[in-house]
């Protein structure tokens, strides 16, 4: 409860402090305007990007030693994404995926699985950010990134030199890296990541249609990706302020309003209020009180 009174207070500030430095009024009349049809879409490939990463879920758990059913593993994903958006830091929700799933398995197990699910997720994320800097401070025409384009190239490296070094330990993190080394190779795994990828950065570009913004094509792998990372930043309620600020101040390169960047960033946030819906049905299923159905296989160390 400690972490909701920092939380909670930081996503606040910094929404209210991206519209006093826009134009408040601005975001409003693009919220207000919005395109229905665009939101539908954004709906609808957020909702096939969590149909895509519950089965990619199955798959990774199954490598680690538990079976889990596909109709099971949709359910607990869709509980884990209504805990992670309305609660601080965007853990809780995993850490409920992993606590349920240990009934047939230990707890370790369990968390690895769901650890390696989301770390699968993002490797996906910044290896299409990373083609896209590459393309676009390679590649003359495109956004003047300048000395960001190589600065995003260059932490994007460092951060997959330290993985591969961490990995080569003997602590419990290398192991659980060493672990998910294949994982990056299964077919499945690829396509599931391209797919999810896609779809989120697609919904995330149909939310500034809404809002009456089109970015650019080669702003597809470099803005739309680098917007969504600040997602991950803790200090938030599923993301709301450090989006929108993200996205303020990297429209301006698309030659569009901060308050577009910030207009885009709310309407996202909404969308994936709207995606998670779901969940709130399944609250009420007698199915949700019982463990999830899986088992660990008997040659599985």
């Amino acid at each position: 409860m400690r972490s909701v009174w920092v939380k909670l207070p930081v996503s606040l500030a910094c929404l209210g402090l991206v519209l006093w430095w826009s134009d408040a009024a601005q975001v409003w009349d693009r919220l207000r305007g919005f395109d229905a049809g665009w939101i539908a879409l954004s709906v609808a490939l957020v909702t096939a990007a969590t149909l895509a990463m519950a089965h990619r879920w199955q798959i990774t758990a199954r490598a680690l030693g538990i079976e889990i059913g596909y109709r099971a593993a949709l359910r607990e994903y869709y509980l884990g994404q209504l805990v992670n958006t309305v609660l601080p830091g965007g853990v809780a929700g995993d850490v409920s995926r992993a606590v349920r799933t240990r009934h047939a398995a230990d707890l370790t197990a369990a968390a690895q699985s769901v650890m390696a699910e989301r770390l699968l997720g993002q490797v996906a994320m910044c290896a299409l950010m990373f083609v896209g800097f590459a393309g676009a401070v390679l590649i003359p025409g495109g956004i003047a990134w300048g000395g960001l384009g190589w600065l995003v190239l260059g932490v994007l490296t460092a951060l997959a030199i330290g993985t591969m070094i961490a990995a080569r330990g003997t602590h419990a993190t290398a192991r659980f890296l060493r672990a998910c080394a294949p994982l990056l190779r299964h077919p499945m795994i690829l396509i599931h990541g391209a797919i999810t990828t896609a779809c989120l950065t697609l919904a995330f570009y149909a939310c500034a249609r809404a809002t009456g913004t089109a970015i650019p094509p080669a702003a597809l792998a470099t803005l739309i990706p680098l917007a969504l990372s600040a997602m991950l930043i803790p200090l938030s309620v599923g993301g709301w302020g450090w989006r929108e600020g993200a996205a303020a101040a990297l429209f301006p390169l698309i030659s569009a309003p901060t308050s577009a960047g910030i207009a885009t960033g709310i309407a996202y946030g909404i969308v994936l209020l709207i995606s998670v819906t779901p969940a709130f049905f399944l609250l009420f299923l007698k199915s949700l009180s019982k463990p999830v159905a899986t088992k660990r296989y008997p040659d599985t160390p």
